[in-house]
């Protein structure tokens, strides 16, 4: 073993990191001795105050002074407000938030941490050149520049180096390092030179962290050593460009997931499995414009409600109209153009600035406002094809998109308008969501009065709203403030569909302009806000899909109904019954197929048809159907006889209140 592990380490200068490394921790470590060790007090969420040492203290020395069920469990620490490694020792008294594994923060640094030990097995395998590796929503990756691709046959060696760290407890050293240092220290490898050029300005530091023979470039923080790592592997490896740019190297990329248990392993495996089994490209390829199209009602039917007017604009423009946007200097990548008349031309992206042309075209009035305008529009949008997934990331798309052009006094109460009207749909699909404010980035454009106020008003709503949310500071869009919605599927998937963001950007650079009641200043610019529920139609059939698993509730259920005869005689019968449930506006079909009667009902039963009716002799005569209800086990087996009349009234008032639960 320890000769297999000497050949993979001479495949990368790993030494001179290491040399390096250790030298400058001795000088570190030299400064931290002569550290004074004054008496601090770290206080507790819950009010408790514990003294402790200035340099000498950490806190994990705090969590097993509490407990040692909570030293084993926490994952990170928050110092006032700040994430930090809780083998740090305190240097000032502070406020401590100590944070396991089941909050977002704890996972990220989780999951973050067992990225380095993943790239830690692609340095040793490959003997590759490091580039970024993150934390995702599930699990983590590392990108690689190497000279052969990922096979799956490679699988097998990552984790059993992956495992081999984490059994040797590697600790996690933090390591506060000069830029000069830096590129020494990472002088063989191009990607890490790149990013210490572009993000550590000259004469300053920034920290690497190391475990086992990993030195790497990274912020922080981490879990305290390797050993936390219960369980991990190697689940998938796809290709990507450096910094995601076509025209630079294709790197390689190894996915991974990691948990602090491993019972946590196999429950994921077993989610994974059934999320496989909803797959929305296996599940949901046919009558999809069903599905489309009754969301589209519902959207349509709610904007009528609360006062939006839909408006159609054109599919292209001239990529004038994307100058005064700033989508051309900032998103000309994205966008699909092409050359008329020797003019450059766009398809639409987005659909804002046509809103803005609509808003300027003649002069309005304060009266006027708010102003909601709503748009189905096709968009595309020019995706690289290695991220195009099934329904999911298309080029070419539609959202109920809509922009609400209103007075500053306005915005809490079309901000409340725009919460209710989330609250509304994602509750008809039975959806739980969390909100975050997001605010004002350290690049932004406006007035940070203008910004205060606005996160102000948005605070006011969200508080007014009712529901918990986080504050994302300094998440906010160069243009405004946002609201950020995560909804929650019925696999406890966490999905960004709907956002509503406040723009003063774009009235800017269109020059709106409305006419106020004050003769001192007969002009004023309106705001703009940007707002979807559902996002793009077509990544939200592909959540619905995977949330129901295919058994559609039946006001939104492509296959509402399908008659079965029980012989040939009865057809023209069971196509009567059919026409008179399309004819009430119901997805209903005869099967007509030269299957036995059983193997209809049970296609019918596999395709999760909502009602199955049956007609025979008995039916015909009585004008009745035996109706088979998907969703009730009583009915099931043999039905229950209902006059066609009764049941067509029945379902049209189910698919009419667009509930949950299909009881007739």
């Amino acid at each position: 073993m320890a000769e297999k592990k000497k050949k993979e380490e001479s495949s990368y200068p790993l030494e001179h990191r290491i040399e390096m490394f250790e030298k400058l921790l001795k000088e570190y470590n030299e400064e931290v001795e002569q550290k004074p060790r004054e008496p601090i007090t770290i206080s507790l969420l819950d009010g408790r105050k514990i003294d402790a040492t200035a340099w000498e203290t950490t806190p994990l020395n705090i969590a097993e002074s509490i407990s040692k069920s909570l030293a084993k469990r926490v994952v990170i620490a928050k110092v006032d407000g700040t994430l930090f490694d809780l083998v740090r020792p305190f240097e000032k008294s502070c406020t401590l938030e100590l944070l396991d594994f089941e909050s977002d923060d704890g996972k990220k640094v989780f999951w973050h941490s067992s990225a380095h030990v993943l790239g830690e097995a692609c340095e040793l395998h490959y003997g590759c050149h490091l580039c970024l590796g993150p934390p995702i929503d599930d699990g983590f990756f590392y990108e690689m520049g190497s000279e052969r691709p990922v096979t799956l046959g490679d699988y097998q060696h990552l984790n059993s180096l992956t495992k081999r760290a984490t059994s040797e407890e590697q600790p996690f050293q933090r390591l506060v390092v000069t830029k000069e240092n830096l590129l020494e220290m990472f002088k063989h490898n191009k990607y890490k030179q790149y990013m210490i050029g572009e993000k550590v300005p000259d004469g300053t530091s920034t920290t690497v962290y190391r475990c086992g023979p990993l030195i790497d470039l990274c912020t922080g923080p981490h879990i305290p050593h390797t050993g936390r790592i219960k369980a991990i592997k190697v689940v998938k490896n796809s290709s990507s460009y450096f910094l995601a740019d076509a025209k630079n190297d294709t790197l390689q990329r190894v996915y991974g997931i990691s948990f602090p248990e491993a019972k946590m392993m196999k429950e994921w495996e077993k989610f994974m499995e059934e999320a496989e089994k909803r797959d929305h490209r296996r599940i949901g390829i046919p009558n999809g414009a069903r599905i489309y199209n009754t969301l589209l009602e519902l959207q349509k039917s709610e904007y009528w409600k609360r006062g939006f007017q839909e408006v159609i604009t054109p599919n292209m423009y001239n990529t004038k109209l994307w100058e005064t946007s700033g989508h051309l200097a900032n998103y000309k990548d994205d966008m699909f153009t092409f050359d008329i008349d020797k003019e450059m031309w766009a398809l639409k992206p987005m659909n804002c600035p046509g809103h803005c042309v609509i808003f300027k075209h003649r002069e309005r009035s304060y009266r006027e406002l708010p102003l909601r305008l709503a748009d189905f529009g096709v968009i595309h949008r020019n995706e690289a094809s290695g991220a195009l997934s099934g329904l999911t990331r298309v080029r070419r798309f539609q959202q109920d998109d809509a922009h609400i052009f209103c007075r500053v006094d306005q915005i809490k109460e079309e901000m409340n308008g725009c919460l209710d009207f989330l609250r509304h749909v994602y509750g008809i699909f039975g959806f739980t969501f969390r909100l975050a404010l997001s605010t004002r980035p350290e690049k932004f454009l406006g007035e940070i009065a203008t910004w205060d106020k606005a996160e102000e008003l948005l605070r006011e709503s969200l508080n007014d709203f009712g529901y918990p949310w986080e504050l994302n500071e300094g998440d906010g869009a160069f243009y405004g403030p946002k609201i950020d919605i995560t909804i929650t599927d019925a696999l406890r998937r966490k999905h960004q569909c709907a956002t509503i963001q406040l723009d003063f950007q774009l009235p800017e650079r269109f020059k709106l302009d409305y006419r106020t009641d004050n003769p001192e200043s007969p002009f004023a610019r309106p705001v703009m806000i940007h707002r979807a529920v559902l996002g793009s139609l077509e990544r939200m059939i592909a959540i619905l899909t995977e949330n129901y698993g295919g058994k559609w509730p039946f006001w939104l259920s492509p296959r509402q109904v399908v008659v079965i005869p029980i012989a040939n005689t009865y057809y023209e019968y069971a196509e009567e019954v059919q026409k008179i449930l399309h004819e009430n506006g119901l997805h209903a079909e005869v099967d007509v197929s030269g299957d036995m009667f059983k193997k209809k009902i049970r296609n019918a039963e596999i395709a999760h048809i909502n009602f199955i009716m049956v007609v025979g002799g008995d039916e015909q005569a009585s004008r009745s159907v035996n109706v088979r209800n998907r969703d009730d086990p009583n009915s099931k087996a043999r039905g229950q006889v209902v006059s066609l009349d009764a049941i067509v009234e029945k379902l049209v008032a189910l698919k009419k209140t667009r509930a949950a639960d299909q009881t007739i």
